[in-house]
């Protein structure tokens, strides 16, 4: 699995907006504010740094955001993670997929499957079963409770996406998800 450190940021990069430095260096880096703007909080002087710039960054960051909410509202109704959430969605999915599959399209190691799994078949939510297409594997797919929460579950993830996006547009949300959809796949 990969850490958000490991996704961390990239060769530096201007940030829109981060003063008068030369290109790539905003002005007065390393002195915590750019030239002329008031102090502010530390929130406000760091904005102005490359990093703030950076597109690894801001990805790590707003989904941390966005995914800190969404596990907030899992927990409070349905005491579930984001990733427990995730493996049970694909289970009530219909498309039977293999834990191997879910290691896959969800990057993650096959021992934190294994442990998601567990976790949701210890709640009634997923069972294995043998794979058809191939009797060595077994697909995971989710119980009627486990279908009854992953409905509630969409609700609450859907919510959390309207209230983290609050700031976007319907059509900028509609490209944001289509720019994340092709640099994720």
């Amino acid at each position: 699995m990969r850490t958000e450190d490991e996704a961390g940021p990239g060769a530096p990069g201007r940030h829109a907006g981060a003063g008068t430095g030369s290109p790539g260096r905003p002005a007065d880096v390393g002195s915590g504010t750019s030239a002329g703007a008031p102090a502010g909080t530390a929130a406000d002087r760091l904005r102005g740094t490359r990093l703030a710039g950076q597109v690894q960054f801001l990805t790590a960051r707003a989904r941390s955001r966005g995914t800190g909410h969404a596990n907030a509202l899992l927990r409070r109704e349905l005491e579930l993670k984001v990733s427990h959430f995730s493996v049970l969605s694909l289970a009530a999915s219909g498309v039977d997929p293999t834990q191997r599959e879910l290691s896959e399209f969800l990057d993650l190691d096959p021992s934190q499957v294994v442990t998601l799994v567990d976790a949701l078949e210890g709640r009634g939510l997923v069972e294995r079963r043998t794979d058809p297409r191939d009797r060595r594997s077994r697909i995971i797919v989710a119980t009627p409770e486990g279908r009854r929460v992953e409905r509630r579950g969409n609700a609450l993830t859907e919510a959390s996406d309207r209230e983290v996006l609050a700031r976007l547009s319907h059509a900028e949300r509609d490209v944001l998800r289509d720019l994340l959809t092709r640099i994720a796949f």
